[in-house]
């Protein structure tokens, strides 16, 4: 369901980020910028799997979510994220190739933080990440 990889530095992570995605090469780019920049990064291969994810665990800082996911869709995710009293305040940006109007209304009015558009531009996904994913005061 989830796959962990150890970091490269020394330092403490700055945060962690659970990536919602099935495409495995979007999936691979997102995790060598987040890696790169000291994030932990968590992987949902599909819905199910976050699903599963959100239950039983605590919340990274930040959720990077795809809408078209298999079994479980984006918006079904971001529905049990403000649902569940430990992820509600989580900071969800959804990471999406759905450009219309429409669908970045519903993705707001469900609960999203933000929303960037593939193909993304690397250092505003960058950009946005270091704005949503705070790590705790002592955490």
């Amino acid at each position: 369901m989830q796959n962990v990889f150890a970091m490269q530095s020394s330092s403490p992570p700055q945060a962690t980020v659970l990536i919602v995605e099935d495409d495995e090469n979007i999936v691979f780019l997102v995790r060598s910028f987040l890696e790169g920049a000291n994030y932990r990064v968590l992987h949902a291969r599909d819905g199910q799997a976050a699903k599963e994810f959100i239950q039983s665990n605590l919340p990274p800082e930040l959720v990077l979510l795809d809408v078209m996911l298999p079994f479980v869709d984006g918006f079904e995710l971001i529905r049990m994220i403000r649902e569940d009293a430990r992820w509600q305040s989580t900071p969800v940006l959804m990471l999406t190739s759905k450009t219309g109007d429409e669908d970045f209304e519903r993705a707001m009015q469900s609960g999203a933080n933000g929303y960037i558009q593939k193909p993304f531009e690397p250092n505003r996904l960058m950009d946005r990440v270091r704005q949503f994913a705070r790590k705790p005061a002592g955490g």
